[in-house]
């Protein structure tokens, strides 16, 4: 498989997780097919279009392959038909397992993507962390959340930039792109959902109370 077929791949995977993660959080929210089919886009091409335009790649990546786009509308317009039944058996697990699979894959997409774009691996983390977690905080904001990445102290961010670290430090090693990408994508999305349900906690920042 070569670069851009992998990347292709990774990406469509990604779109799907996070476009489900944003028909979950919306039908939870019981907003109307406008609204669900809203969020799903949001989450779906969010992080992906805010690294296209900081890495100044043009078309868009979602505009580039137009069939996202169509993917993304027929899962949002079907929806009740099927998500309804998945979401009474496994409710808020279901959209745990969703964000996190969307934020290995384009952890490793965007940390990709920058490294081919000829950026310095610190870049290319920065972009793999960006690309992950864009999509859900425009998500969380349009469901009138606070980010989850911001107000849930168990790792999000912190398993992005390790699964981008990971891909980084095979690619240097020369392994094969697509061990790189599985592994890089493996450790993020494995790391967030350990955090879950084993309750890891990052140390909260609490500023010392004024004398």
């Amino acid at each position: 498989m070569n670069l851009s077929t992998l990347l292709i791949t990774i990406e469509v995977g990604g779109t799907v997780a996070f476009a489900m993660s944003g028909l979950i959080e919306a039908m939870r929210k019981r907003m109307d097919v406008v609204g669900v089919v809203s969020v799903a886009f949001v989450s779906a091409f969010g992080g992906g279009t805010v690294r296209d335009v900081l890495l100044d790649r043009r078309p868009l990546f979602w505009t580039e392959h137009e069939a996202y786009v169509w993917l993304v509308l027929a899962m949002g317009l079907t929806a009740p038909l099927w998500l309804s039944m998945a979401m009474r058996e496994a409710g808020a697990r279901l959209m745990i397992v969703a964000d996190a699979l969307g934020l290995g894959l384009f952890a490793v997409s965007g940390t990709s993507l920058a490294l081919s774009a000829g950026m310095s691996p610190l870049v290319g983390v920065l972009m793999g962390v960006t690309t992950a977690i864009v999509g859900g905080v425009a998500r969380d904001v349009l469901c009138n959340e606070v980010p989850q990445v911001y107000r849930d102290h168990r790792p999000y961010a912190v398993c992005a930039l390790v699964g981008s670290a990971v891909y980084l430090g095979l690619a240097a090693l020369n392994v094969g792109s697509e061990w790189a990408s599985l592994a890089g994508a493996l450790v993020a999305t494995g790391s967030r959902l350990l955090a879950v349900a084993l309750d890891w906690r990052l140390p909260s920042w609490s500023p010392r109370s004024p004398q």
